[in-house]
């Protein structure tokens, strides 16, 4: 499958050069500029854009997969997000810039100033791209004022009135039932998802190797359990982020990215806890890889809302826009499969 190729190709990058060691160097305050020039060279970040104009002109569900390999190797530049945006300044026919662009809901205050609190991957991007009650903007990271936020790599970003007036609003429409909380929510499922994958393969790995009492913790009924239970929310949360990217153009549907994000949030808690009791104290240490990942499980499942938040979009669905039976709507959102 063409998604397939495209996710190869961005790991066998990734594996060069988002290394364990470069991620921890980056999140320590170090340059990301060389990583993100790999990826901009290699065109990733244009794959949304249509092809007359520059782009690959693929769908979601074509860099699904792209998606999963960024969260497995827990990329600390906003590849995805950038790929969304850029889409989205394309098809408004504004002119994209070069640099990575974050994604942030932002609130305009009394006095005119914009805040965005917290802008995912604020601290390493160009440009955010703000979608607030007055329309969108794009807006420079350097012009901002910023404070550090829970997850290293964020930022609470805010802009004075005067850069927030000379700066234009950008033509962008999305389409019914599509906004950028739900743009936002299909790509941090599908990143979910990637990361839950590593985490899962880790522990599974260290089951294997750890050995007490004279032979690998792994072959103890208790922590085959724990696997048993850890990849079933896995593999779950995999078909859900896929379902949330079902789409041959950049609008998902709203629906089924609020049971893909519901399921990969879940599935967060539940996946970093079970890697944690299996691995023992050395999961928590700094040194180890492990917490490179959980806690980007921990961070992302509050990223673009968590499970409640979905949960409660799909209820509403359920509940106020479904005449029929629950079972003919669970087979209308899981078409595909």
């Amino acid at each position: 499958m063409d998604e397939d190729l495209f996710a190869d190709a961005v790991g066998q990058l990734l594996q060069d050069q988002c290394t364990p060691a470069q991620v921890r160097a980056i999140e320590a305050g170090g340059a990301s500029a060389e990583l993100w020039r790999h990826l901009e060279d290699a065109g990733f970040a244009d794959a949304l854009v249509p092809q007359a104009q520059g782009g690959a002109g693929l769908g979601l569900a074509q860099v699904f997969g792209v998606w999963t390999v960024c969260g497995a190797h827990v990329l600390p530049v906003p590849l995805a997000e950038t790929m969304v945006a850029r889409a989205l300044l394309a098809l408004a026919g504004v002119e994209r810039p070069t640099g990575a662009i974050a994604l942030a809901e932002g609130r305009l205050q009394a006095d005119g100033t914009l805040r965005c609190a917290p802008a995912r991957m604020g601290r390493v991007a160009s440009n955010v791209l703000v979608a607030h009650d007055g329309g969108w903007q794009l807006l420079s990271v350097a012009r901002a004022a910023s404070q550090a936020a829970a997850f290293c790599l964020d930022a609470h970003l805010s802009w004075s009135a005067a850069e927030v007036a000379a700066v234009p609003r950008l033509p962008i429409a999305l389409p019914g039932g599509v906004d950028l909380r739900t743009l936002h929510a299909a790509l941090i499922a599908a990143q979910l998802a990637g990361a839950l994958m590593s985490v899962f393969d880790r522990t599974l790995r260290y089951a294997n190797e750890r050995n007490q009492f004279g032979r690998p913790i792994g072959k103890f009924q208790a922590i085959q359990h724990q696997l048993a239970v850890m990849s079933e929310h896995v593999f779950a949360a995999r078909m859900a982020a896929r379902l949330g990217c079902e789409s041959a153009g950049v609008y998902p549907e709203r629906l089924r990215v609020a049971v893909a994000k519901a399921r990969c949030s879940a599935a967060a808690l539940a996946v970093a806890e079970a890697g944690h009791a299996i691995h023992g104290a050395i999961g928590f240490t700094e040194e180890y890889d492990l917490q490179l990942y959980t806690r980007r499980l921990h961070a992302w499942r509050q990223v673009a809302g968590s499970e409640s938040h979905w949960h409660d979009v799909a209820g509403a669905a359920l509940v106020d826009g479904h005449q029929g039976r629950t079972l003919d709507l669970l087979r209308a959102v899981s078409e595909p499969f």
